[in-house]
């Protein structure tokens, strides 16, 4: 109860402004004056006149009846910034001594119609002041200042233009008035923004904030600064969410306005960018703090009277927002003055009775305004709230200090020069013209003789530092603007900026860092993949693709891997690849080793039986001599699927082509030329005496070299184009494949098709005798033999080449045991069943009872 007592309490001073009917309070004179040898004349905005039905006027017909009166307190430390710095210059004995200054102090309204009123009147020096009528004034004024609003200084320079009267400008820097060809008698003393835009957005960069809405005003300031906003925006990846200029006339009530304010409050964008002089727009700036928008980030230049628009109790809208203001050193001396400024210290002053009468609760004396009764003897404008007044010297105060020093400097040396060159001129007091001040007035502010660090270079203003001030306003009423960093054009890349987030107060809706972005980052893994129509900052998060990733947030695209590494799962780093092979460990190459050994131990044990029961009819049918070569071959082919296995050499890549052609050209040849023995023996219709021939001399056994050498011939690949060893990367994720590279792919299929036309041409040849009638005929089984091997190694042909790594290398050992397997079961089985398990059938006395043809006879020969 007592924190809403106490901020209740700080909050009914902006009731009395509109309410209180003093005539004393709502009485006041636009000028006062202070007396000096010199007079620095000063128009500052400190008050200004409203209508509520803007009732005409009886007998002035351009002026309005109900005009109420509203005091601009914070503009009063305008007029505390002269009054000190004109005290201070009065103590130096150094400068200007036995002269002192004063000031003459206007007030000019916000509205442009009344502003040469208070020029003439301060030219003049009457009530109903008459251009170019001079009735007495002997006031010496060598210098005006004006501000915070360019168009004030603007309309009031024209006027001094005339007289060449040297003119100093508090407000922004603003480039019309930098025109030297209209106004050549006026120096602005606020630095550039050339660099203002550039420090937003770096701010942006460092809170990640890619999406932001710009206010601006529609001159030719808000023009210039969009330009360069837009620029560094564009360069630095950030999105313009909307943008609003706002016109001068648009005020607190325009209707144009209430229309956009609800666009922008819909806005995605979290940060909204206001740059303008408090002129410009003061009816935005009314607007935004009715509405009370508290989910919003606002940036701001420094010349707003941000917290002068409250209407509610806690809540605030610029509740941290984020000030750039010029960097000045602290004036510690001025708060000390602060605390010695009283209505009895300067009687001349209008406003000071106001203060106190306002907030010291001290009644005007009944017979003058300027006196007070019953006050407090410890008041001092320190103790007011911060919203009302602040007592640390603003931006606007330090230029209008080092204003006034400038024009110190600048008498002082008239003064020094007129002494060496006219030295009893000085017992007079100082003679000169406004006009002789200029040209030392320039070399005054480009030597840098003020204090702080306005700089200027060919007589443009250099911006080189700004403070970022934090505006803590909650509860409503605190008002302190809290210095949380800084930036500097002249500090090292990547240094320019520099925060203390800890300090910072965001708005009441957020409780970590604000985010404004279009479209939420994307993490890495993926990338970013723009959406159509719209601008870059809006996006979709798209995958990388196999093998590629992003180690970054909102990457543009996603980097390939090196060959020699794979993405992880997360798509997000690479890892090295283990080298790998179809090795004896692994379950996959166990197997089929196992298999290998296995059925090359069956078939030794085969060609043992055979060789033992080599006198039996069953072993001597169809030559024996072929079914130990066929034997042997069969063996040895087992025993070369081993060469596939292991790590790979340039040795077993040229020995795994080498056996598997020579190998199973030797298989099929022999199965050939037992064909072809069944056919000449039974088929042949030469007489029987080149039948017996044949088969005494063996002839078809020439069949297995012929076949050979041809095969030997088709393998001289080997020499031309010889396997290598080579890197599969592709084929399993995270290893790299070491396999054997058959070299020439043509000769490869040449020797597989040569096989593959042995085996056809087999199986014709046992197709075309399955029928003979023999005891111990085979051919069925051999025509059987065949089929399966073509159609092994027919079915390899597409399911190797839809293999990679290891699998293909695996298909092919295989393939190569399927076939042998079929060759050793379909051929040997049924004469193992035979001779081991059916031994009758075995014997001649088993044969005898049969009826036995012509073929029997010669078989039984071999």
């Amino acid at each position: 109860m007592l924190w809403i007592f106490t901020f209740g309490f700080l909050y009914i001073p902006n009731f009395l402004c509109a309410l209180t009917d003093n005539e004393c309070y709502v009485t006041s004179k636009d000028y006062f004056y202070h007396e000096g040898d010199v007079t620095i004349g000063a128009f500052f905005p400190l008050h200004i006149l409203y209508t509520g039905n803007k009732v005409s006027h009886k007998y002035e017909p351009y002026n309005l009846q109900d005009l109420h009166i509203q005091y601009k307190f914070k503009n009063y430390q305008f007029v505390l910034a002269l009054m000190f710095a004109i005290e201070e210059i009065n103590r130096n004995p150094h400068l200007l001594p036995n002269t002192t200054l004063g000031y003459d102090i206007y007030n000019i309204p916000y509205t442009e119609k009344n502003i040469l009123y208070s020029a003439f009147l301060w030219h003049t020096g009457i009530i109903n002041p008459l251009p170019n009528c001079d009735c007495g004034h002997k006031r010496k004024s060598p210098a005006v200042l004006t501000g915070p609003s360019w168009s004030a200084s603007a309309h009031i320079g024209t006027l001094l233009q005339l007289y060449k009267i040297p003119q100093l400008t508090f407000g922004p820097f603003d480039s019309i008035l930098n025109d030297q060809g209209q106004f050549n008698s006026l120096y602005q003393m606020a630095p550039k923004d050339t660099s203002l835009s550039l420090a937003i957005v770096l701010l942006m960069l460092h809170f990640s904030w890619s999406w932001v809405g710009l206010m601006l005003p529609d001159d030719h300031r808000g023009t210039q600064f969009l330009s360069d906003l837009r620029e560094n925006m564009e360069s630095n990846g950030i999105c313009i969410a909307f943008l609003k200029m706002i016109p001068g006339t648009w005020n607190a009530f325009s209707n144009a306005l209430w229309k956009n304010m609800e666009k922008i409050e819909e806005s995605s964008a979290n940060v909204i960018v206001i740059y303008g002089d408090i002129i410009s727009i003061q009816g935005l700036m009314r607007h935004v703090a009715q509405l009370l928008v508290t989910w919003k980030v606002w940036v701001l230049n420094s010349s707003w009277d941000i917290d002068s628009h409250s209407d509610y109790f806690m809540l605030e809208s610029f509740h941290g927002s984020l000030i750039f203001s010029h960097h000045h050193e602290e004036m510690i001396e001025f708060m000390n003055f602060i605390q010695t400024v009283n209505p009895y210290k300067y009687p001349e002053d209008n406003y000071l009775p106001k203060f106190w009468f306002l907030f010291f609760k001290c009644p005007f004396s009944k017979f003058d305004c300027h006196l007070l009764e019953n006050c407090q003897p410890n008041a001092s404008l320190e103790l007011l709230p911060r919203h009302i007044f602040d007592p640390t010297m603003s931006e606007e105060g330090y230029n209008i200090y080092n204003a006034v020093y400038a024009v110190a400097y600048s008498l002082h040396e008239i003064n020094l020069q007129q002494t060496q060159t006219q030295p009893y001129t000085n017992e007079k007091g100082m003679v000169f013209s406004p006009w002789q001040l200029l040209p030392f007035l320039k070399n005054t502010i480009m030597k840098s003789h003020v204090r702080g660090h306005t700089l200027m270079d060919g007589g443009r203003n250099l911006d080189t530092k700004y403070d970022i001030l934090n505006f803590w306003n909650f509860p409503s009423g605190l008002g302190l603007k809290v210095k949380v960093g800084t930036y500097s054009l002249s500090a090292h890349q990547g240094v320019q900026l520099s925060l203390c987030e800890e300090m910072i107060q965001w708005p009441t809706r957020f409780t970590k860092v604000p985010q404004s972005v279009c479209s939420a980052s994307c993490r890495p893994g993926f990338r970013k993949a723009a959406q159509e129509g719209k601008a870059v900052c809006c996006f979709d998060c798209t995958p990388c693709a196999d093998n590629e990733i992003s180690n970054e947030t909102d990457m543009d695209q996603c980097l390939k891997c090196p060959e020699s590494h794979y993405a992880n799962s997360e798509k997000n780093h690479c890892l090295r690849k283990s080298v790998s092979f179809l090795a004896y460990e692994e379950p996959l190459g166990m197997a089929l080793t196992i298999t290998a050994l296995g059925f090359s131990v069956l078939t030794a044990v085969v060609l043992v039986v055979f060789v033992k029961h080599r006198d039996t009819p069953i072993v001597k049918a169809n030559n024996r001599s072929l079914s130990y070569i066929l034997l042997l071959t069969l063996f040895i082919c087992f025993l070369s699927s081993l060469l596939f296995i292991g790590q790979p050499r340039t040795a077993t890549c040229i020995l795994q082509q080498t056996a598997f052609g020579i190998l199973f050209t030797l298989a099929l040849s022999t199965v050939l030329a037992k064909a072809i023995t069944v056919i000449i023996a039974f088929k042949a219709t030469v007489p029987a005496r080149m039948v017996r021939w044949l088969m005494v001399s063996r002839a078809p056994n020439f069949i297995i070299p012929f076949c050979t050498l041809i095969q030997i011939i088709i393998g001289i690949w080997l020499v031309t184009s010889p396997p290598f060893i080579d890197q599969d990367t592709h084929a399993e994720r995270g290893h790299i494949i070491i396999v054997c590279n058959m070299g020439s792919t043509v000769a490869f299929h040449t020797v597989l098709g040569y096989l593959c036309s042995l085996a056809l041409g087999s199986y014709t040849m046992a197709f075309l005798s399955r029928n003979l009638p023999d005891t111990f005929n085979k051919a069925k089984f051999l025509s059987f033999s065949m089929q399966v091997f073509f159609c092994v190694w027919i079915t390899f042909l597409p399911v190797y080449h839809s293999t990679k790594g290891k699998v293909m290398v695996a298909m092919e050992v295989f393939s190569i045991l399927a076939s042998s397997i079929a060759l050793l079961g379909l051929i040997f089985a049924p004469k193992c069943y035979i001779i081991l398990l059916r031994p009758e059938k075995n014997s001649c006395p088993g044969i005898r009872h049969k009826k036995h043809s012509r073929s029997n006879i010669h078989l039984n020969l071999v």
